[in-house]
Parts: C-alpha cells; structure tokens; sequence
C-alpha cells in the first residue's frame, strides 16, 4: 500500500492517510529504510516490488479535504480500478478518448466526402496525399492527441468545437487542406458529429469485444452440456424433487436461451442520422440550395457502415440504443438465472471446485470453497442492468427538438457494457473450476424413488386403470417411498406384461427422458437458430 506523501531528509510529518473519514496512522517505516526513495510514504509491510501507484496521492490534516489524484486505488468507478484488467478492451471504444477519436474520425470524413460532392466546388477532390494525410489523423490518432483536444476544450468549453480546432490546427500547415479549413464540422450541430461517433463506438465495442465474449460463453454451457449430457439429475420444482433430468439438459437450456438473445442483439441495426440542426439540412440549403441533401447524408452515414435515420429532431432518436440496450438487459437476465442454478448446485453438492494454491475462501473459515465467481458475475449484472435499463427508458424521451439528459446519460454507456462484460467473464472463469460430484446426483436419485409416479399414472392411463393418479398420490403424497414399495405397486397393477416390465426396469436414473439427446442437439439447434454456426 502507498499513501501519502514523503520527503527523504526533510522535517514533513511522515503520516500515512486515509479517507472517508480521514484517519492518520504513525504506523510507518521512514524513507530511510528504503535505498533511493525520496517522495513516497511507505505503509508498514509493504516491499519495493508493492509501490506500483503512479500518481501522486496527497494527504491533508483531518479538518481538510484530501485532495487524491486519478490512480487505480482513488478511482471511483471500479471498472477504471479493481477490475480494469478484465475490462480494459473496451477503452478504445467506450472511453473518453474513444468518443474523441470517433468525433474526429466523422469530421475527417465528411470533409472528405465534400470534396467528392461537385457542387461544392470550394472544397476540390483531394490528392492521394491530402487524403493520405487526412486518414493519418484518424488511424495515428494517439493519447496525445486526445489530451491536446481536452487542452482546447479547457478554452472553449465544448467538447465538439474542441475537435474542429484540433483539426484546423493539424491541417493548417498541409497546402492543399489549409485552404478548406473552414468547411471541417460545416452544416454540422454537434449531434451530427456525436451520434455518429457514439454508433461507431457501440458498434466497434460489441463487435470486437462483447459478441465473441458472449460467444465464448455460450461456447463454454455447450461443452457443459455436452460432456454431461447422459448424468442423471434429480429435477427441483418449488424447490422440491420433480421429474429427473440431465444435468447436460439443464446446461443446453440456458446456452439455446442465451444464443437467441445474442442473435437478436446482433440484429439490430445501428442508426444514424446526419440532417443539422433540427433534422431538416436548413443550414445545407442555404448555402447549397441546389444539392439534394437528404441523399447527400444517407450516402454519408451509410459510408460509416450505419443505417440511416432519415426523421430526427436535432438528436438521432434513440430507439436503436433502447432497443440494444434492453435486449442486452435480457441476455444479462437469462446469465443471471444461470449463475443462480449453477450456484444452488454447488450448495446442493453437485459441482465441486477446483481450489488454487494460495487463494482463501473465508478470512476466519479455512475450509470455504466459495462461489464467488458466479456471486460476483451476478451482481456485477444486477449493476449493469441497472444502468442499461436506465439507458433504454431515458435516451428515447428528449424535449422538444433536442434537450441536453441525453448527453451526461450516452456517456454511461461503457459503464453498463463494462459491467456486463466483467460478468460474463467472472462466470466463464467459474465454469472452468466446476467438476461434477457423480456421487452426490446419484444419492439424491436414490433416496427419492417417488419421483416414478408419474410414469407409472400415466401408463395406468393408457391401459385403463381406474383413478391412476389419486392411487399414486396415495402411495406417495408426504409418505416415504423407496424402490421396494415402488415395484410392489407395479406388480399388483392389471397391465400387459411388457408394460408392467417396463415399469419393473424404470429407475429414477433411468427415467430422464429425451435429456441426454436434447443435450448432445444443443449445438445443432443453435447453428440452425444462427442459420449456420458461430463455433
């Protein structure tokens, strides 16, 4: 741990600080301890190799505010701390400096595809080297950069306009762009700009890495499925024993439910829209009257791999991102029922895990095996579901032509799918220390041979027995049943021979049904509902 400041041979009181509320401890080792080190305080116990914070933390006197600087341990969010290993794919996309080199990717290239419009004759075709330079800006665009359109926004107090300055100013010294500097960002509102680099960003974040994570995970319940597809499980409805099952049945399930919703995640249809200020090319038309607009726009947005939204307001509507949103909420739902069962079956013995050399379980009860990657992907949905559900609900309402909710909200996005992303691979991460306990199935089997009555009823029906199920709900119904009474009820029954014989074989780890075939199909019954195969 590093907290605090220090000064190697000063006369600062060493402290060691800590916030909300503010406490300081004297329990420190002085610099001197610590060859070279000159500007940190060192907790007790800690080694060189733990001092890994790269920003300055500050500490002040209990009456003060502590003034911490942005490190992974002052983080508010823990997807930017805790867990920024496991989330960090989506940063290109979801980030602060993903909207920026978004924005500034639309603005390079719609003054691009000015230039290819012939009436604007102000703005000629480039060269294959002004355009070489333009998409230099888009695909060198570097963290610097970034930082240099967040130093102008500092002046300008607008984010978008920050982008068409940074702009200007790296074109100004190249001669053929310099003399079309003007035309960056023109007949632009700021949405033109912001919807599109917010599809963009969706668009590349799900792509790249929120689809194939779903489907690794899908990947993963269906190899579930498959190895156990013939393990006889005793079935709990209300909690109380049912009808036996596979374990592997129970698998295909969620991995059949979890593949439709990510199907129709896949669907839907990033929308843009490109139309000025209130959605009608005012500005456009009157400085280009002639010009059909309207096309000019769906050519454009449809260049960015967008669908386009011809009626708007100022703002792109939205309902594409509730649509997206709510539809993830659902996959996250379905994950959720599953990392519950999943859950209950360890707690039912069902599943053991693997244990790793040096990991604890419970800081006071050394044999807990917990399953805190299922109880962590569960919460981290419960998180991710609230935001997005906020996200679907909110984004399609907006006053009038345009009001500002939408924008603070849009930049929750990578939150949800930071979330929903950490979920899915702490549950993937549990999956793979699951080991099936045989054992523990095949003694829950045993002990409830009730579960027979409902073959047994129904084959009564078949051949005419008179009241087969209240003859079975008296032989069971909150009594205890084992194997013997079981074929004594069998062999009294007026049945053909081979039915009784039937009957007389069935066992609760016989009488799974079609389990085992609809497990070993999951995988076929999902390339056909994907119209091919994503394995």
């Amino acid at each position: 741990m590093e907290l605090g400041t220090c000064f190697n041979g000063s006369n600062v009181n060493k402290k060691l600080f800590f916030s909300a509320p503010i406490i300081q401890k004297s329990n420190f080792l002085p610099c001197s301890w610590f060859k070279n080190c000159s500007c940190r305080a060192i907790a007790k116990g800690s080694t060189i190799s733990s001092l890994k914070i790269q920003e300055k933390v500050t500490g002040m006197s209990s009456n003060h505010s502590q003034d911490l600087e942005l490190s992974s341990l002052t983080a508010l969010c823990p997807l930017d701390g805790r867990y920024w290993g496991k989330v960090k794919e989506l940063a290109p996309f979801m980030s602060e400096y993903g909207l920026i080199h978004f924005r500034i990717l639309v603005e390079v290239k719609w003054l691009i595809k000015m230039s290819q419009i012939p009436q604007i004759v102000e703005v000629p075709s480039f060269s294959e080297g002004a355009r070489t330079f333009l998409q230099e800006l888009i695909d060198g665009f570097s963290m610097d950069d970034a930082l240099e359109v967040k130093k102008i926004e500092r002046v300008t107090n607008h984010d978008v306009k920050a982008v068409e300055y940074f702009l200007k100013q790296r074109c100004q010294s190249h001669p053929e762009i310099s003399k079309v500097l003007e035309f960056f960002h023109f007949a632009c509102t700021s949405e033109d700009i912001n919807n599109l680099a917010h599809a963009l960003m969706l668009k590349g974040a799900l792509n790249t890495v929120i689809l194939p994570v779903m489907d690794e995970l899908i990947k993963a319940i269906c190899e579930m499925a498959t190895t156990h597809s013939s393990v006889p499980m005793l079935s709990r409805t209300h909690g109380q024993p049912a009808s036996p099952t596979t374990l592997g049945k129970e698998m295909a399930i969620f991995a059949y439910r979890l593949s439709r919703e990510r199907k129709e995640i896949s669907q839907i249809e990033m929308l843009g829209k490109f139309a000025g200020a209130v959605g009608n090319y005012n500005a456009h038309l009157s400085a280009y009257p002639e010009i059909n607009w309207p096309q000019i726009a769906e050519e454009f947005v449809m260049s960015l791999g967008l669908e386009f939204n011809p009626y708007v307001p100022q703002i792109e509507t939205h309902d594409y991102m509730a649509k997206l949103f709510h539809s993830i909420v659902q996959f996250n739902n379905i994950l959720v029922d599953f990392d519950r069962d999943v859950w209950g079956y360890i707690s039912l013995g069902y599943f053991k895990q693997t244990t790793k050399a040096g990991e604890i379980g419970s800081s006071t009860m050394p044999h807990k095996v917990n399953p805190i990657d299922f109880e962590n992907s569960e919460g981290n949905l419960g998180v991710a579901n609230g935001d997005l559900s906020h996200l679907s609900t909110k984004l399609p309402i907006s006053r009038w032509q345009r009001d500002l909710t939408d924008s603070t909200v849009l930049r929750n996005m990578g939150v949800g799918l930071g979330h929903s992303l950490l979920a899915y691979r702490s549950a993937l991460q549990g999956i793979k220390k699951l080991q099936v306990n045989e054992a523990a199935l095949t003694e829950d089997l045993d002990k409830t041979w009730e579960v027979l009555a409902e073959p047994i009823q129904t084959v009564m029906r078949r051949y005419g027995v008179p009241e087969p199920y209240e003859k079975l709900k008296e032989l069971t119904r909150g009594r205890a049943v084992n194997k013997e009474s079981i074929r004594e009820f069998i062999q009294k029954l007026d049945i053909p021979v081979d039915a009784k014989t039937s009957l007389l074989n069935l066992t609760p780890h016989t009488y799974v049904g079609a389990a085992t075939e609809l497990a070993n199909n999951v995988n076929q019954a999902i390339n056909l509902l994907n119209g091919g195969h994503i394995f």
